[in-house]
């Protein structure tokens, strides 16, 4: 009888433990990402500032969830050129940051900015902490 008592609490005792191990790991939150858009160069300043900046909208950003971590044109060179412009936004999630791509003003936004500067854009994970 004993030996069946022993059991059945270690039974009860590893699903407890394996529940709250399961539960720990769901409970890991997702690590930030960032919308790196670093611009080269700017070919047609006019038409960047009228569809780019005068367009960029912080407001629909913050509501998306994101906010600037750098937006700047000034840079000390250590290696190499750097771009005449960097924007780096950061998003509680990669699905955020997607979310964020995928509105139709940000998508009228890219689509000016590739056709005024030499740019690129991507999405990087960062670490949690």
């Amino acid at each position: 009888m004993k030996t069946t008592y022993k059991v059945a609490v270690a039974l009860v005792a590893g699903a407890a433990i394996g529940g709250a191990a399961i539960q720990g790991l769901q409970a890991q939150p997702k690590p930030p990402a960032y919308v790196v858009i670093p611009i080269l160069k700017i070919n047609d300043p006019a038409a960047f500032k009228a569809g780019v900046l005068d367009k960029a909208n912080g407001a629909a950003m913050t509501a998306a969830g994101g906010h600037y971590v750098i937006r700047s044109q000034n840079f000390t060179s250590l290696d190499g050129n750097p771009p005449e412009r960097l924007i780096i936004i950061a998003f509680d999630s990669i699905e955020k940051a997607q979310a964020f791509e995928n509105t139709e003003a940000q998508k009228e936004i890219t689509a000016v900015r590739m056709k005024t500067t030499t740019s690129l854009s991507f999405i990087v994970e960062g670490f949690t902490n």
